[in-house]
């Protein structure tokens, strides 16, 4: 292959030229062919665009039916996805489901919520300023991860609710040579609610072949008083059985806090580059009884490598009293984010429309 492939994007090669070609997918061209944006003469814009005709605003969105599956975009390969973005109502974040598939593999490599895969799994909107993830007032999402593929890419939203839901979204992409060493991006999600006393949190395991770890989301009530956040995050790599090669020093530590993200006497959130606390949600003294803690960390600096297999937990741990350790039984919900060869392992199912509910 010679010259730059358009992969690795950044200010340090943000002025070289290159081969690759630029497209875009979204309720304005299904298909991203060049030269095919904005024809659209039906759609959800049709009715306010009666006196301009086509060209204007005809198909901002798409409307999803209960309990079907709308293909987002379906584009031949090679080329890696740069950019997507979306915006759906909060009461949706449950309950479509973000899927996306690789070289027309069977099974997913990305299957999570919508609302958890951009760092909002609470249904409640909050804001992130992080390089892979961005969600801008009000409630719009952008992803950033870098997504090759070589054969195909298929993004699907599956709507599990009952109810009709719009969705706006657009999908940018470039056509371009992959190398041979680039590996192919990952998402899984699962929930422990309430998670089992003296049990972890599992946020990966299964995963077989070499590959990066990336990140993590953590979507977080707590059901007891008092701090919660002692637990140790512990990466079970290439062979690790009862110990781990990495283990953390504590939750907040973890997310690049320090001693309980307390200033003043209160929880004070952030949202940067790499790593954030960037959401609580405190009772209101009548229906909303629980703390809620939205939190993220990017190993984009300091991916975590595993050549055969990876598992990836955290202990949810507060305290009793006689300054002793108490195992808690909260609300657990995470996203892991990963970069491995394939063929992959199956996700596990996800929960039942019930199960990934807010309650």
């Amino acid at each position: 292959m010679s010259g730059f492939d358009g992969l690795g994007m950044g200010l340090g090669n943000l002025s070289r030229l290159s081969k690759a070609k630029t497209r875009s997918i979204s309720a304005e061209n299904f298909t991203g062919e060049k030269g095919k944006g904005g024809m659209a003469t039906e759609g959800t814009g049709a009715t306010c665009a009666v006196d301009l005709g086509q060209g204007w605003k005809i198909s901002p969105s798409v409307v999803i039916s209960g309990k079907s599956v709308f293909t987002m975009a379906e584009i031949t390969g090679p080329g890696v996805i740069q950019h997507i973005w979306l915006t759906c109502n909060p009461k949706v974040w449950r309950h479509f489901i973000f899927n996306i598939y690789w070289d027309n593999e069977v099974e997913p490599s990305v299957r999570v919520p919508v609302g958890d895969f951009f760092c909002n799994g609470w249904c409640e909107r909050s804001n992130v300023n992080s390089m892979p993830i961005a969600v801008n007032p009000a409630g719009g999402f952008n992803s950033y991860w870098e997504m090759p593929f070589r054969k195909s890419a298929k993004i699907t939203m599956e709507n599990i609710s009952d109810e009709d839901a719009v969705l706006y979204y657009q999908i940018d992409y470039a056509l371009t040579d992959v190398m041979e060493d680039v590996a192919y991006f990952h998402a899984q999600y699962r929930r422990s609610s309430p998670l089992a006393y003296k049990e972890v949190h599992t946020i990966l395991e299964g995963v077989k072949g070499q590959g990066h770890y990336v990140g993590t989301y953590l979507a977080w009530q707590v059901n007891n008083n008092k701090w919660f956040g002692e637990g140790e995050i512990k990466f079970y790599m290439d062979g690790d059985k009862e110990f781990p090669t990495i283990c953390g020093t504590g939750t907040e530590d973890y997310f690049g806090g320090a001693w309980n993200w307390d200033q003043n006497g209160q929880y004070v959130t952030y949202s940067s580059a790499f790593l954030g606390m960037h959401q609580v949600i405190k009772p209101d003294g009548l229906y909303q009884a629980n703390q809620r803690f939205g939190m993220y960390r990017w190993h984009i600096m300091d991916p975590i490598r595993f050549e055969d297999d990876l598992r990836v937990t955290i202990q949810a741990l507060g305290w009793r009293s006689g300054r002793r350790y108490l195992p808690l039984k909260d609300d657990i919900a995470s996203v892991a984010y990963w970069y491995q060869s394939e063929p992959h392992q199956s996700h596990p199912e996800l929960p039942c429309k019930d199960d990934l509910e807010v309650i």
